[in-house]
């Protein structure tokens, strides 16, 4: 399964969980209207981690918060890439 897929899968399952109504989730979809609220990103942060082997949000000096499902599938690809 590829890092989209199972970023986008671990969003599903926590907007799921957390009875939270998660917007189309296509490139440009902007995280804070995606119906998730920050307990939820943590969620899924924590999940990606343990799935993944990493959390690029400490993995470097260097990260940014993403803007858009693209933005942060990226962010995602990048750190298991390296």
């Amino acid at each position: 399964m590829s890092v989209r897929l199972k970023v986008v899968s671990a969003m599903r399952q926590v907007a799921s969980e957390q009875e939270r109504q998660l917007s189309a989730l296509d490139d440009e979809a902007v995280l804070a209207n995606s119906g998730l609220d920050s307990l939820c990103f943590a969620i899924i942060v924590a999940r990606l981690e343990d799935e993944l082997g990493v959390d690029p949000f400490t993995a470097s000096e260097e990260v940014y918060f993403p803007v858009t499902l693209s933005d942060f599938v990226s962010l995602y690809e990048h750190a298991v890439a390296t």
